[in-house]
């Protein structure tokens, strides 16, 4: 079946989000379903975003034919159905390892597969990137408020099932034909090929990568234990289902504002705004429970993920094109998959070691943004 290409890549990003609206916020509640603990969830947890580091340093850069886009992932649609049905097949410990690590090394590069992807249809025919990505944001809003509820009426068991239903669906669209199938340049070796270590020898480009490891490393307690800190607090599925989609509304907003918002606003600036607005997201997090506060706390995902993402954008687009590719996949594999992971096993253990006293995973949060406020990159506002 042929459908336009806008459509495809729209059904890419609300089969992936919505299969991502599943797994994130409820995870940790079916792991402990199956009897896990908490220290071994955050274990768990960890190992699972290790294994999205690797496959966003390795797999996504792998691709290099733009015509090979689209192949890709159908392959990694298909592997990640796989080792979803794989999580049916038991709960010991070590199978579990082997599947999170399995599962997440091919989900993780669809993100910056699919974008990859729309920048080059971009290139071959005009359309609102805009206006198609919102659609990965709506379907975490869906299926993270569905599953709440669901998970009300028939227990744990149905967020592997909606796992297994949504990433099915993912595959299926996959194979799916595209009106236009995309078409460009093989990337350059030297434009592809620039060495983590001539990245890193860069002092302000250390110092972006630090600081926006920190500020995103401090979502891992919310990531992986907010939805068991707030059941313990009183609150059903339901409404932690509901709290989660909140945060990504507010994500939606600013993304969708961020142009009139912060249009003259450095790196730097829109860094130092993340790491305030971290500050007191985790400490308000770590202090109360009442849902007024869970509100706001909700409300300033849109400060600590969506200003501290627009500033990495922002600093990797001022840099010379060469580094574009190397420093994107290096600041989505450090910023978004090894900082969490190690924050995440952290959290776990501290769960587990300090009962009745979780609240303090969420100060160690707040405390990570602190140093974040002084090594900031010093780089010169963009006055686009």
């Amino acid at each position: 079946m042929v459908i336009p290409s806008t459509l495809w890549l729209a059904l890419d990003y609300f089969t992936y989000f919505f299969s991502y609206g599943i797994f994130l916020p409820f995870w940790s509640i079916w792991l402990k379903g199956e009897g896990v603990d908490p220290a071994m969830i955050g274990l768990l947890l960890g190992v699972g975003l290790t294994a999205r580091f690797v496959g966003s340093l390795i797999l996504t850069p792998a691709v290099k034919d733009p015509s090979k886009l689209i192949t890709a992932l159908r392959l990694f649609a298909f592997l990640s159905l796989l080792f979803t049905v794989a999580f049916m097949m038991g709960s010991h410990w070590a199978w579990l390892f082997f599947v999170m690590t399995g599962f997440n090394v091919f989900f993780s590069p669809m993100v910056p597969l699919g974008d990859s992807l729309a920048g080059t249809w971009q290139k071959q025919f005009p359309f609102d990137y805009g206006k198609i990505r919102v659609w990965g944001s709506i379907a975490f809003i869906i299926s993270s408020s569905l599953l709440g509820v669901l998970i009300d009426a028939f227990g744990h068991p149905i967020i592997l099932y909606g796992l297994i239903a949504s990433t099915f669906a993912l595959f299926l669209t996959s194979m799916l034909r595209p009106k236009v199938m995309p078409q460009g340049k093989v990337k350059k070796a030297e434009h592809s090929n620039v060495s983590f270590m001539k990245l890193i020898s860069d002092r302000p480009v250390w110092r972006f990568l630090l600081c926006v490891s920190l500020l995103q490393g401090a979502h891992a307690a919310y990531y992986g234990f907010s939805a068991l800190y707030w059941e313990k607090a009183g609150y059903d599925t339901a409404t932690i289902g509901y709290l989660w989609s909140l945060g990504v509304v507010s994500e939606v907003v600013v993304f969708m504002l961020s142009h009139r918002l912060f249009r003259r606003w450095s790196a730097r600036n829109l860094l130092l705004l993340s790491a305030f607005a971290g500050l007191l997201r985790w400490g308000l997090m770590g202090s109360v429970t009442a849902l007024p506060a869970l509100i706001i706390v909700q409300i300033l995902h849109s400060g600590t993920f969506t200003v501290c993402h627009l500033a990495a954008m922002r600093f990797i687009s001022a840099r010379q094109e060469h580094e574009i590719i190397r420093l994107q996949a290096v600041y989505s594999a450090l910023a978004m998959g090894g900082s969490i992971a190690i924050m995440t096993i952290v959290s776990g253990w501290l769960y587990e070691k300090l009962p009745n006293q979780e609240s303090l995973i969420f100060w160690l949060m707040a405390a990570l943004t602190i140093p974040a406020m002084f090594i900031r990159p010093q780089v010169k506002p963009q006055n686009s």
